[in-house]
């Protein structure tokens, strides 16, 4: 991966700090192997003020309006905490802003005050995140990057891993470390300057790239578009009786989608978890799989949505509808199922990616990322859950 930091467009932001927030963290979503459709968050701290990206911006877009002021002091001591529910943490991180008028803070607002300084920058970057979805992916992150990389076991995001990454660095000199690797999830740099944590962050992904590119081949995953597109047609009329609303469906016919489809472990493979948590939000913890009969396989897939609702619910929680986001069609690739043209277009962007990272994983050991119950948690967050009972 290339820097793309331009030292004479960055000239311009030498004494604006939270203008260079936003320039590195535009670089940063850029590329959509690191970040994408609303992935990632990035940090300035300015005085004592922490500017965190909002709710709904996404960093290759971001403006300094997306930038929401968080009282540092307040986000140190909700770290210091037993416990704290997600719908408390959303209230009381917003009730600490300067401005009421910017966004909610991403739910990693604690974590990036946490890290003690200026820039913090966070991906789900591909190629880090692929290794450590592999079964001895902690200690391939430690032989790439040494001691000086903080490798951190996964839990949940938001207040949990917050939480557990102040108790595991409090004696720790945050000085010698490189970055942080949280496993089955992303990438953290950070540094005083913001050249410096945005170029840590490309060197690291370069590694994990080069380390890929020299264990790992994969068919094309772009050329597609020769099937027939009667195939998703009628996949979006049978999936649109479950979600009682009209469907864009689009396929996805590349080798390398074509290849996953003939896995032969692929039933159990895409229950397996996906590439970093939050794309569960949007596809759903696992798709639809279709051999020859279009009706059974999405019969079978709403049943096994419900038995994955059962096993992981609590009376609290409101089950979301039925409908898969993506259907795999073996022998000829995916289908996506947004409700529109620009959701299945980012429903396809997230799809190819995974089944990239699914793909290299394989051929690195097997593939493994999250749990089902460790999806439904991220699937059925707790503030979300809230909006949709009130509806």
């Amino acid at each position: 991966m290339t820097s793309l930091f331009d030292a004479t467009v960055a000239a311009q932001y030498q004494n604006d700090p939270l203008g260079m927030r936003v320039y590195t963290s535009q670089l940063l979503g850029q590329e959509k192997s690191l970040v994408l459709h609303g992935g990632g968050n990035t940090s300035v701290t300015i005085d004592n003020t922490l500017y965190v990206n909002g709710s709904g911006w996404n960093l290759n877009t971001i403006e300094k309006g997306g930038f929401s002021p968080v009282n540092l002091d307040v986000l140190l001591e909700m770290a210091t905490r037993e416990s704290l529910s997600d719908t408390q943490m959303v209230a009381e991180q917003r009730a600490a802003m300067s401005d009421q008028s910017f966004p909610n803070p991403s739910i990693e607002a604690i974590l990036h005050a946490i890290i003690p300084f200026t820039f913090v920058d966070h991906t789900h970057a591909d190629a880090v995140v692929t290794l450590t979805n592999t079964p001895n992916g902690k200690g391939l992150i430690h032989k790439l990057y040494g001691d000086n990389m903080l490798i951190v076991d996964y839990v949940k995001p938001g207040f949990d891993l917050a939480k557990h990454i102040y108790q595991i660095t409090r004696t720790i000199d945050w000085e010698s470390l490189t970055g942080m690797v949280l496993m089955h999830h992303g990438v953290f740099t950070f540094d005083n300057d913001a050249k410096h944590s945005y170029e840590k962050m490309i060197g690291i992904v370069t590694v994990a790239e080069e380390y890929l590119s020299k264990q790992v081949t994969l068919p094309c995953g772009d050329c597609e578009g020769k099937g027939d597109p009667i195939i998703a047609q009628a996949v979006g009329i049978e999936v649109a009786k479950l979600c009682g609303c009209d469907l864009f469906p689009l396929l996805i016919d590349s080798p390398r989608a074509q290849l996953f489809s003939i896995l032969p472990n692929l039933e159990t493979l895409v229950k397996k978890g996906g590439l970093t948590p939050e794309h569960v939000i949007r596809i759903k913890p696992f798709p639809a799989i279709i051999d020859n009969d279009i009706a059974e396989g999405i019969a079978k897939f709403a049943q096994e949505y419900k038995d994955y609702f059962n096993t992981n619910a609590s009376s609290v929680h409101f089950c979301l509808d039925l409908a898969p986001r993506y259907a795999v069609i073996k022998g000829v690739g995916i289908v996506v199922l947004g409700k529109d043209e620009k959701e299945s277009r980012i429903i396809g962007d997230i799809v190819k990616q995974t089944i990239t990272a699914i793909l290299s994983a394989e051929q690195l050991g097997g593939w493994g990322s999250l749990t089902l119950a460790q999806m439904f948690e991220m699937e059925y967050w707790e503030p979300e859950q809230a909006k949709l009972k009130k509806t």
